[in-house]
């Protein structure tokens, strides 16, 4: 008995752990090496994975809070919803940065409402199912707003912006969890007269990494995995919900993993483990949620 007390205590530590750490929202900084040379920084804010429902007040604010950053752009990199009510949450949320330069892509979570799954199933192999046998979420409404505000929809999309006196070169597919993305759309060599050029997906399938880094494009930007998630300490993320490597489930990375800097058809590629989780089970472990402020200096 006092075996089985002690693992119950064990067990509910772990899960009160587990929840706070979902809800530690964390900002990354990293630097990117992309600009011409002498080009003083530009910020990038990389937002992905919000997963958000119109009671998660303390997430909500926490994402009004990254305006206070003044982003040269933003990135939207899928999965912004988790209700049918979400949203005006979302909008709200974004706030100021909807005034900024912006580009994004939806992903699944986007299109469909949630439905309570066991999560172990996160952690096997893909078995190709997907569900989109639950009702339809409000994405065209998010989609409208956007692209009222000015942001690039990109999904299968190609697209410019001006960011301070450079142009930016997008390309962007819709999500490749769902099978959704038409690479046909966007493939060919990157603008050679643009200053930076990147690519952007929902999901890192290895299909559209490929085509971005052998098109020519500077770095890419993703989300979807929620890095792992649940992680192991001195292991890492223990799957990454695609065909990416575990190793390069979130943070900064060459693809190919083996390429360097300069090597044709290589390019950076930045993950973000996302700020949300399922929203009937908000457990993190070893992986907290965040936003990232990517600085772009000179190559």
């Amino acid at each position: 008995m006092r075996i089985l007390g002690l693992g119950t205590l064990a067990g509910a530590a772990t899960v009160a752990y587990a929840a706070g750490e979902a809800r530690a929202y964390t900002l990354r900084r990293v630097e990117v090496p992309l600009l011409p040379a002498g080009h003083p920084p530009l910020r990038v804010l990389h937002l992905s994975d919000l997963h958000l429902t119109p009671g998660q007040r303390a997430k909500q604010a926490w994402v009004a809070g990254l305006a206070d950053l003044e982003p040269d752009l933003v990135v939207g990199t899928g999965d912004f919803l988790a209700h049918r009510d979400a949203v005006p949450p979302v909008l709200d949320s974004l706030g100021s940065l909807l005034d900024r330069p912006g580009v994004f892509v939806f992903g699944s979570n986007d299109y469909y409402e949630p439905a309570m799954r066991n999560p172990l199933r996160y952690l096997l192999p893909d078995d190709g199912r997907r569900h989109i046998d639950t009702p339809p979420l409000p994405w065209r409404t998010l989609r409208d707003t956007f692209t009222d505000s000015g942001w690039l929809d990109l999904s299968n999309a190609s697209g410019r912006l001006k960011v301070g006196d450079l142009v930016f070169a997008f390309a962007g597919v819709d999500d490749p969890h769902l099978g959704y993305d038409d690479l046909a759309a966007v493939a060919g060599p990157a603008p050679d007269d643009a200053d930076v050029r990147l690519g952007v997906a929902h999901a890192p399938y290895l299909r559209v990494l490929d085509q971005y880094a052998r098109d020519g494009y500077d770095a890419i930007l993703a989300g979807h995995t929620h890095g792992g998630q649940v992680c192991v300490p001195f292991v890492g993320a223990l799957t990454t919900n695609c065909d990416l490597d575990a190793a390069r489930a979130r943070g900064l990375h060459r693809h190919p993993a083996d390429s360097r800097p300069g090597d044709p058809g290589s390019a950076w590629l930045h993950v973000s483990a996302g700020l949300g989780t399922s929203p009937f089970v908000r457990l993190r472990v070893a992986c907290r949620p965040e936003a990232t402020l990517l600085t772009l200096v000179p190559r």
